[in-house]
């Protein structure tokens, strides 16, 4: 029998890794508005497991291990967030004040979005947007060549 996940939590839910879970949480609240919902302390007292959430958006993260590796410990991109928010503008400036590395300006797209990408404080890249039009099937492809 398959089990649905609990009613307020989404089907598609990232885990990334952070050196310093603790740091992460905290750093993400600031520069990009999330909220924390859930922190779970390690034996050592350091954070090992937090949920922070956006809107209806959840992103879990822990420590990283043997096995996994943050993108500040191996210097390699491993996925890139892709989240939707309001006034786009706006929250790419409080992601500048927040000290995040903006990679790209919010700059229109031709699929509809206005979006720009940030990388955190240790290296994982979000791509955050606004959907601002809805583009036709002839301009996508006229965009696209």
């Amino acid at each position: 029998m398959v089990q649905n996940p609990p009613s307020d939590m989404p089907r598609l839910t990232p885990y990334l890794y952070y050196e310093d879970v603790a740091a992460a949480v905290d750093w993400l609240a600031g520069a990009f508005g999330f909220e924390e919902r859930l922190r779970i302390p390690g034996p050592d007292g350091t954070v090992m497991h937090a949920e922070m959430k956006l809107a209806d958006a959840v992103v879990m993260m822990g420590c990283p291990g043997p096995e996994y590796r943050s993108p500040q410990k191996d210097g390699h991109v491993h996925q890139m967030q892709y989240v939707y928010v309001d006034d786009i503008d706006r929250h790419c400036e409080q992601a500048k004040a927040a000290g995040a590395n903006i990679l790209s300006e919010p700059e229109d797209k031709f699929y509809g979005d206005r979006a720009y990408v940030a990388e955190d404080l240790e290296g994982h890249q979000w791509n955050f947007a606004e959907h601002t039009r809805d583009p036709s099937p002839e301009e996508m492809k006229a965009a696209m060549g």
